[in-house]
C-alpha cells in the first residue's frame, strides 16, 4: 500500500512523494535469516551470497539496468541513495527492502569518510578501513538501530551467516561507492556525492 504522508527532510518542499522500493521484493525462494533478504550479489568478495553473472559487454556499474540479469541489490543501493535519502519514514513493504535500508544507511556512514580534499587513495583507505572491521551491529545486536523493524537470527550460526554477508555487502559498497565518488578521474572527490553528508534516511545512522 503506497505511503504518501513521507516526510521530506526539506521542509519547503510541498508535494507529497514517495520513496522508491527495491524492485527484488518478489525475488522467488529468497533466503532470509529474520525478516532480512539474502540475496545474490555481484561481486568477488568471499562470503555466503549466491553470485550473479559479471557485467555484460559494453556495460559498466553506472550504466547497468534493473531488468540485466547482472542487476543485483547493490546497484539499487547506489541508484537509488539519492531519491529516498531525503526521507524519514519508510514503508516496509518485505525482506528486500531491508537489504536496501541498510545499503543506504551504509553509504551515508561511507560517505561521511571521505573529505573534500581526499585523493582516491586516501579515500580508498578510510572508506575500506570500514567496510573490512568486522566489529559492526547486526539486527538483534544491542547496537543496531532498526531493531524494531529488523528480526534478530534465530541462534548463533544464523547471526554468523548474516555478518558474513552483511559484510560482503559493506565490502562491495565500499569499492562501487569509490569508484561513483571519483568517476571523472580527475583524483578529486564528486561535490554532488559529497552533499549528502549530513542527509539520514529515516533519520538513522549505523
Amino acid at each position: 500500500m503506497p505511503v504518501c504522508h513521507l516526510e521530506p527532510l526539506n521542509p519547503s518542499e510541498a508535494n507529497c512523494r514517495q520513496a522508491y522500493h527495491s524492485v527484488f521484493l518478489d525475488e522467488p525462494n529468497q533466503h532470509l535469516i529474520g525478516n532480512f533478504a539474502l540475496l545474490p550479489l555481484r561481486t568477488r568478495t568471499r562470503g555466503p551470497a549466491l553470485q550473479l553473472p559479471p557485467l555484460p559487454a559494453g556495460v559498466t556499474e553506472l550504466t547497468i539496468d534493473a531488468s540485466s540479469e547482472s542487476y543485483d541489490p547493490l546497484d539499487e543501493v547506489l541508484q537509488l541513495f539519492r531519491a529516498n535519502t531525503f526521507f524519514r519514514n519508510f514503508e516496509i513493504k518485505g525482506p528486500a527492502d531491508r537489504v536496501l535500508i541498510y545499503g543506504i544507511l551504509y553509504v551515508s556512514e561511507l560517505i561521511t569518510k571521505i573529505k573534500p580534499n581526499m585523493g582516491r587513495r586516501d579515500a580508498e583507505k578510510a572508506v575500506m578501513n570500514s567496510a573490512l572491521d568486522t566489529n559492526f551491529a547486526i539486527p538483534g545486536d544491542a547496537g543496531f538501530p532498526l531493531n524494531q523493524a529488523f528480526e534478530p537470527p534465530k541462534d548463533r550460526n544464523e547471526a554468523e551467516v548474516l555478518r558474513q554477508y552483511v559484510g560482503q555487502m559493506r565490502q562491495e559498497l565500499a569499492q562501487r561507492l569509490l569508484n561513483r565518488v571519483y568517476a571523472d578521474g580527475s583524483n578529486a572527490p564528486s561535490k554532488w556525492w559529497l552533499s549528502f553528508t549530513k542527509r539520514k534516511f529515516m533519520g538513522k545512522a549505523l
